[in-house]
């Protein structure tokens, strides 16, 4: 079994279809939704966590895109800016998934992109305008 944590964005013609309930049906896949943005009549966002054998993860995600959804890796989408951060440790204190943590020998900020659920807190706690989110 494999995991995969994936940005959707869906089209306004795909807002109101059962494509991630096909994902369970037909490909077999669970997930966890760690962020959802719904605009009726514009557009929608989900940030998932997939899980299932590898190859039905990739035939599941290729079903959606063929449908119109873009999928994205979540790592494309939260990023650090390394040039800019000053590892002043403000934003580990507000993230829930300990995706951001200090070093306790170097001091330095650690991000671990594995672990970011992409809720955004450590955006507007940040100082240096270090971290952003590229949806």
């Amino acid at each position: 079994m494999t995991a995969r944590r994936v940005v959707l964005h869906f089209p306004q013609t795909l807002i109101d279809q059962p494509v991630v309930s096909r994902l369970v049906r037909e490909y077999n896949l669970e997930f966890n939704i760690l962020r959802a943005h719904i605009t009726p009549q514009e557009q929608g966002l989900l940030v998932l966590e997939l899980s299932g054998e590898a190859d039905k993860l990739q035939q599941g995600l290729a079903y959606a895109e063929q449908l119109g959804v873009r999928v994205q890796s979540l790592e494309q989408d939260v990023v650090r800016l390394d040039d800019v951060c000053t590892h002043c440790g403000a934003c580990i204190t507000i993230c829930p998934t300990a995706a951001l943590v200090m070093d306790r020998e170097s001091w330095l900020v650690n991000f671990d992109y594995e672990k970011c659920i992409a809720c955004e807190l450590c955006i507007p706690i940040c100082p240096p305008r270090a971290m952003e989110a590229r949806f």
